[in-house]
């Protein structure tokens, strides 16, 4: 990976953790219920369900390449379409102030085990890394250095913005305006859609 790649997937998936989701509610709650320390335990486990979903995709993306030949081109076009339709959506998405639930928190391993299951719960996670790594790194000739390297821009974008949400709720219990929501929505968006383009026109 080039520092043009890498500094490129930071800041798409910094933005791209920013975005007001189920992962940051659940991140604000635990935190603003039962301080910031179960926040940065859910944090982790969000993040380790990336990892997961990350080494998959790629080593699965080398294999596909590998075997299925020019058929892995339509499957590029496929995720490419499926960024530019998320990106659309994000932008236009209306927003408005959310009430957090207050979970029952009675252990730092429920809330670690709370993160993942929602990161690993979400379907669609599998088809946005189809389409997302490819932008960034060519997965023919991914090695396992690119691999830590990733997971390393993981655990700092998406881990870091879980963790300044978690320290805000934590600390005053801040919700997300509606002015805020909408900022990170169009920027978001215009990203994904950027990031779809893309993969369509490379």
């Amino acid at each position: 990976m080039t520092w043009a790649n890498i500094l490129g997937l930071f800041g798409a998936m910094t933005i791209l953790a920013s975005i007001p989701s189920l992962s940051v509610l659940t991140v604000s709650a635990k935190s603003a219920r039962g301080g910031f320390i179960h926040g940065f335990f859910t944090t982790l486990g969000i993040v380790a369900g990336d990892i997961i979903f990350i080494v998959i995709t790629l080593w699965g993306l080398s294999f596909l390449e590998d075997t299925m030949g020019n058929f892995f081109v339509l499957i590029k076009y496929i995720g490419g379409v499926y960024l530019i339709f998320m990106g659309i959506t994000i932008f236009k998405a209306k927003t408005n102030n959310q009430v957090l639930e207050k979970a029952d928190i009675k252990s730092l391993s429920s809330s670690f085990l709370t993160g993942l299951f929602i990161t690993l719960g979400d379907q669609k996670a599998t088809l946005f890394y189809l389409g997302f790594l490819p932008a960034f790194v060519d997965v023919s000739n991914i090695s396992f250095f690119d691999t830590l390297i990733i997971i390393l821009i993981t655990i700092l974008s998406v881990g870091g913005v879980k963790l300044i949400y978690a320290f805000i709720a934590g600390k005053s219990k801040f919700l997300i305006n509606q002015k805020m929501s909408k900022i990170i929505n169009i920027s978001a968006g215009c990203i994904i859609t950027c990031v779809g383009i893309f993969m369509i026109i490379q």
